[in-house]
């Protein structure tokens, strides 16, 4: 038999095993694949073709497991953003569609780990045991399943808790030059929500390796990881995981905001974020704007940050408090990215580097922060007691300019720069150690009477010091008052100052 007589045999053969088989009931499984081929690869991106069926951000498969998400759709080829290491890539490596979007694992299985934005774990821990997989993509909440902000999210940092509140749902912009301390009061915040409910995700967005490795060792020492999720992308990882890591940080969140639950994250930062997006679209061939952002640069953020939201009793009541930092160049504050933030958020914390440099921490510039909704969530304990404190502090501020000129002030100016003086001094505070709602009510109640004006400053902390320890040692059912009373009883005032000026007599001049 001839060697073709044969392969036609063989042919028949399994022809014959196929009708059979089909007879039988059996039926091989058949599923359609789409496959396209690169075209050709750049920094972060591919250029495919061949995949007409593809749609807008849909989940393109790679060899090596590598995926990436479809951004451009051209006529003729797709421009694909590539989500982790393509150096194996080359022209003619086949293409696949997946049918789905982006999309990460979510669960209580999360809290505690540290990830990547595909829900890789990054801690050697094994892979997160989630059940639930949600889009990084989602649309925001609806006007009318929201609630309005009433409950006050305590940072436990003294200045922002009394004159720059924040309430739970709120979006209050972090912003200052680098190495200002904004990552330290976002950090200071999640240790601050131990005991409180609150569920943390904290989002490193294209950071130092060391910088996130000391982040997550000061939430582990703190013990503040078991309510934490910490996702990360390095700076050395692929601009398209920058790109995409905050939305997924979000989808998380959210999904502990739906079942009813209190959610703070933190972006750190959005400038990288913004950053990333532009590179992607610059090997895009997306046309630019200004400072060579693309045109959309102001949606990427807005549909991110209108995410964070307090929802409606009917929809179980959850929040999402959103805290987004932003990194300023020479204290510019109208920059492109710092005036679309400001626009979108709900208030900023502005860090100064002059006070920074004079040792003034945290260097919150009180003049330059607001919070748009924070009032109206503030404790009425606080409004109580911190009511007067900002308008000392900025005629403070603008006297102490005058005297640096050498201007003569009359007696009530000298005693309104002491007073501030013995603020400012009030209201530094160490990293790493937030203070709890009495002991910042005491202290607040003790400017306000002037308790401190005797005390030298260069004891000014020791002071503090003994404020808080009294404030501490207050029976509970005063400080359950604090917590949650409408109002501030004169019985209860009584009792703090009078607890505070016993706490201060040791300091005042004269005493042994």
């Amino acid at each position: 038999m001839s060697a073709a007589a044969g392969g036609l045999a063989d042919v028949l053969e399994r022809a014959f095993d196929g009708i059979a088989a089909a007879r039988a009931g059996i039926s091989p499984p058949l599923a359609p694949r789409e496959v396209g081929r690169i075209t050709s690869i750049a920094t972060g991106i591919a250029k495919v073709s061949g995949l007409p069926g593809v749609g807008f951000e849909e989940l393109l498969v790679f060899p090596g497991g590598l995926f990436g998400i479809a951004f451009n759709l051209d006529e003729d080829e797709i421009g694909v953003v590539l989500l982790g290491d393509y150096w194996h890539l080359h022209a003619g490596d086949e293409v696949e569609r997946t049918g789905r979007v982006m999309d990460v694992g979510v669960g209580d299985a999360l809290l505690g780990r540290v990830i990547d934005p595909l829900g890789r774990a990054l801690d050697g821990l094994g892979a997160p045991a989630t059940r639930t997989r949600l889009p990084v993509e989602r649309s925001a909440a609806p006007i009318m399943d929201r609630a309005p902000v009433n409950v006050p999210l305590q940072t436990g940092v003294k200045v922002i808790d009394a004159l720059v509140p924040i309430g739970r749902g709120q979006r209050e912009l972090i912003l200052g030059d680098r190495q200002t301390g904004k990552t330290a009061i976002a950090i200071d915040t999640i240790l601050n929500q131990r005991g409180q409910d609150v569920v943390c995700v904290y989002c490193a967005i294209g950071q130092r390796a060391s910088a996130v490795a000391k982040s997550v060792a000061a939430l582990r020492e703190q013990g503040a990881l078991a309510y934490t999720v910490v996702v990360v992308t390095e700076g050395n990882d692929a601009p398209g995981l920058s790109y995409i890591t905050p939305y997924a940080a979000t989808s998380i969140a959210e999904y502990f905001m739906e079942a009813g639950r209190d959610v703070l994250i933190v972006y750190d930062d959005l400038t990288q974020h913004a950053r990333a997006y532009r590179e992607l679209s610059l090997l895009l061939r997306r046309p630019p704007g200004r400072e060579a952002f693309p045109g959309d640069i102001f949606y990427i953020h807005s549909r991110l940050l209108e995410r964070a939201t307090h929802l409606c009793a009917e929809r179980g009541g959850g929040s999402l408090t959103a805290l987004p930092i932003i990194e300023t160049e020479g204290q510019n504050m109208s920059a492109y990215i710092p005036t679309n933030l400001i626009s979108i958020t709900d208030g900023q914390v502005y860090l100064s580097p002059s006070l920074f440099a004079l040792g003034v921490l945290p260097a919150v510039d009180v003049g330059k922060s607001v919070s748009r909704v924070g009032g109206k969530a503030q404790r009425a304990t606080y409004r109580a007691v911190a009511g007067d404190l900002k308008l000392a502090y900025a005629q403070f501020e603008e006297l102490e300019s005058f005297a640096r000129f050498g201007a003569r002030l009359d007696a009530d100016s000298r005693k309104s720069i002491e007073h501030g003086q013995r603020i400012r001094a009030c209201l530094k505070q160490g990293e790493g150690a937030p203070v709890p709602v009495a002991g910042q009510i005491a202290l607040l109640l003790a400017l306000g009477a002037g308790l401190f004006d005797r005390v030298p400053l260069d004891r000014m902390a020791a002071a503090e010091g003994a404020v808080q320890e009294a404030a501490a040692a207050m029976p509970a059912a005063l400080a359950a008052r604090l917590e949650s009373a409408a109002t501030l009883a004169v019985a209860d005032r009584a009792a703090l100052v009078d607890g505070a000026r016993a706490a201060l007599a040791p300091f005042q001049p004269g005493a042994a």
